[in-house]
């Protein structure tokens, strides 16, 4: 009777506390007014131009004049009549993807795990030299990129490979579409070090010491079981993280091509899906086409995170 009585009263204290906290939840404005200036932020700039977008993508606009509804007709016209996105843009796209976004979401847990095995001061100069380029690509672009792949002799890549004897005549690396994703795909490797890098330095830096200690026990011998069977599973959040922003600036890095060649690039052998936006968008003032194109783009960056967010989440049992 007195372990029933105790029962009882534990769950009416449980029930009284979870009643105060909703309560709390409920008759506290503080938390509107905290995060009014955040969801005006994201209203403004990311709700309304979304919404806007998927309106204009049933229409005809041309920026000019006021836009006649035309339903479905830009989606059917990009999947049965647009070659040029079907042939170049979409497999470009795909390939620069699965090349820069994975390949850059391993490179930068590499180096970030690489980078945490040094001591405070060389992993701060290193950590900073290879996260500078996302934040300085445009001006290396004109800079640095430009003249290592010029297409004359002076050109830093055909000087080298002449004097090597690998080539006798310069190479137009910027106009030749055999090369031209290749080194769209190269200067986004190079570039990719972003945030979604430090969120994962973060992550190591801030594991248990505990784990390590305990694994060490229990048979753990090397550094790369430590990282393996310590180090992943303690980091899932930086490194779902990590995973959707190497996703999106995969997917929304366009700029590239657009710098190096122009826009549209040589028979459009390095065409993404943002040029193919900004072709028709503000090129040829196509704008509810380029609509259609940018949520087209939306959906498939989306299905990509979902992706993601499945792979990275750890499942409540």
């Amino acid at each position: 009777m007195a372990k029933n009585k105790d029962n009882i009263v534990r769950a009416n204290s449980t029930k009284k506390k979870n009643t105060n906290i909703r309560k709390r939840e409920n008759s506290n404005p503080n938390g509107y007014i905290f995060m009014a200036p955040y969801a005006l932020v994201f209203i403004v700039f990311i709700l309304v131009p979304v919404a806007l977008a998927v309106i204009l993508s049933f229409t005809n606009f041309n920026a000019v004049q006021m836009p006649s509804f035309t339903g479905f007709l830009n989606y059917i016209t990009l999947i049965t009549s647009d070659e040029v996105f079907m042939q170049h843009v979409l497999p470009n796209t795909v390939v620069y993807a699965v090349v820069v976004g994975i390949g850059g979401y391993v490179l930068a847990f590499i180096l970030a795990w690489a980078l945490c095995n040094l001591t405070k001061l060389p992993r701060t100069i290193f950590a900073l030299i290879l996260y500078s380029p996302s934040m300085t690509i445009g001006v290396a672009m004109t800079v640095l990129w430009k003249t290592i792949f010029s297409g004359d002799q002076t050109g830093l890549l055909n000087s080298w490979l002449m004097s090597l004897g690998v080539i006798n005549e310069p190479i137009l690396w910027l106009i030749s579409t055999d090369y031209l994703l290749a080194i769209v795909i190269i200067v986004g490797l190079w570039s990719s070090m972003g945030v979604g890098f430090l969120s994962m330095i973060s992550g190591i830096l801030n594991s248990d010491e505990e784990l390590y200690e305990a694994a060490a026990i229990d048979g753990v011998k090397n550094r790369f079981q430590e990282m393996i069977y310590i180090t992943i599973p303690q980091m899932k959040p930086q490194m779902l993280f990590a995973a959707v922003m190497a996703v999106v600036n995969a997917f929304q890095n366009g700029m590239i091509s657009t710098w190096l060649t122009g826009n549209p690039s040589p028979n459009y052998a390095a065409q993404l899906i943002v040029n193919h936006i900004e072709d028709y968008g503000f090129l040829r003032f196509e704008m509810g086409y380029a609509a259609a194109v940018s949520v087209v783009l939306l959906l498939i960056v989306q299905l990509f995170s979902k992706v993601c967010n499945t792979l990275l989440t750890e499942k409540d049992e």
